[in-house]
């Protein structure tokens, strides 16, 4: 299928009356749509056509939660299957053949070690609620109430989970670093960097007058998407495993966007190898509907009946659209298929860089790619890393960048701790002519920011 040019902007009343009938009834707190100000109306795989006419390439995806992208046919043919029988839409734990199907599947998937001896809790339909469960579990497992978690980790919005993610004070939960090529936390970078962040963990978990409250687990994320698109080193995976299982420590891994072939695996701590504890999983899981899980080792299933609970758990539609997905991704190696399509795009993306001193860094695994933007003419920050002085990230130009390529008709987030980092996370079925599409449209995008006069404004939070 032929990727289109944009269509002219059209004026349209129905679009400009529901934008400002949002911006007028809903809370302050909305983020997508301050920074996107567009009213889809109809979707097919990578293509979202909003109200005024316009076309655009979706690089978005649900922040990630669109693995076959928008109405994958066998997603519709799963829903439309479940509604024409009659069957309960809504059963709240109770044993349902949807349920049991898609329960299956997942666990076909999972690594093998884990799904051998696993348990699975289905949660609320958010992926935070997801996170919740995994700390009430190892809680009640290990009867302590420590938490280990990563600097520039994000695990949703809940109390529990902003704790994590250093989003609200919790005496509970000990931070570590996270290590970063770019900008090592230790002006190191590169295997150097992660070594000496492994050797500071296990330091601090060591020392006695540390001040580590004992932990019940550590959480982490394979590759940190909120954070800035930060892939995790093998090695140091490799490393937190073994601190983690010395220690008798839980191990949580954070797969809600990492998961479903994304990353180039199907789990993206196949990478390493290591075998989690628990892993969380949300977004993709779902097929595009809610849905959030945990699944763990079957010796820290010591929850009494209704230690965990969430009226909307028993989700027939996501579950056949979940489990659909599931078959779709690994029937057709969708996950090979990322990582040789963003490893093609990474280089591309790459290759700007010798003419574009504004970006700074493009990483990423798989369809799971971040382009890290600065401004090389500010005076760098003191801490170095491999690559030299680091710019300071440029957070206008990101969201100048981000506004441009809306107008040629492409959907990118914004990402990292200063918002400076463009993120891509296209749908597993993105095609070697849409990818090609996407990354001439960003770069034409990115022409256009450079030369507007977007530092004179202050471009502001959009997350």
């Amino acid at each position: 299928m032929a990727v289109t040019e944009p269509a002219p902007v059209a004026l349209s009343p129905a679009h400009d009356g529901i934008l400002r009938r949002q911006a007028l009834r809903e809370s302050a707190a909305r983020t997508y749509a301050r920074s996107l100000p567009i009213v889809p109306v109809r979707a097919r795989g990578m293509t979202i056509e909003g109200a005024d006419g316009r076309r655009y390439l979706d690089c978005l995806s649900g922040a990630g939660t669109l693995a076959l992208g928008h109405n994958h046919p066998v997603v519709l043919e799963a829903i439309r299957k479940v509604i024409d029988s009659g069957a309960p839409l809504h059963v709240l734990d109770l044993a349902t053949p949807v349920k049991d199907a898609f329960t299956t599947e997942l666990f076909a998937t999972l690594p093998r070690e884990l799904a051998e001896n696993a348990r699975i809790q289905f949660c609320g339909p958010a992926g935070t609620d997801a996170v919740e469960a995994a700390f009430k579990l190892v809680r009640a497992a290990s009867g302590r109430s420590g938490l280990l978690a990563f600097t520039g980790a994000y695990h949703g919005m809940t109390a529990g989970a902003l704790a994590a993610s250093g989003g609200a004070p919790d005496v509970q939960v000990t931070r570590l670093p996270f290590p970063h090529d770019y900008r090592c936390p230790f002006g190191a970078g590169g295997e150097r960097g992660a070594d000496i962040a492994a050797h500071w963990t296990r330091y601090l978990l060591d020392d006695p007058k540390g001040g580590v409250p004992a932990p019940a687990a550590m959480i982490l994320e394979p590759v940190q998407g909120e954070g800035g698109v930060n892939p995790a080193p093998d090695g140091w995976m490799r490393r937190m495993r073994e601190i983690t299982q010395e220690r008798s420590i839980a191990l949580i891994a954070d797969e809600v966007q990492t998961g479903v072939g994304r990353t180039g695996a199907f789990w993206a701590v196949e990478h390493s190898g290591i075998v989690p504890d628990v892993m969380v999983l949300s977004k993709a899981i779902g097929g595009s509907l809610p849905l959030a899980v945990i699944v763990y080792r079957a010796e820290l299933d010591l929850w009494r009946p209704g230690a965990h609970a969430g009226t909307f758990r028993g989700n027939q539609l996501a579950m056949a659209a979940g489990a659909a997905t599931l078959a779709y991704v690994r029937e057709n190696r969708l996950a090979e298929r990322a990582g040789t399509l963003g490893a093609r795009m990474l280089a591309r993306l790459r290759a700007l860089g010798a003419d574009h001193p504004s970006i700074g860094d493009v990483r990423g695994r798989g369809l799971m790619i971040g382009i890290e933007l600065v401004d090389p003419e500010a005076e760098p920050p003191t801490v170095t890393t491999e690559n030299g002085d680091a710019p300071p990230p440029d957070p206008a130009l990101a969201a100048a960048v981000q506004q441009e390529c809306l107008r040629r008709g492409l959907i990118v987030e914004l990402g990292g701790r200063d918002n400076a980092v463009v993120r891509l996370l296209p749908p597993l079925t993105l095609t070697d002519e849409q990818a090609t599409a996407v990354v001439d449209r960003l770069a034409d995008a990115l022409r256009a920011a450079e030369r507007s006069p977007y530092r004179r404004a202050s471009a502001g939070p959009t997350r």
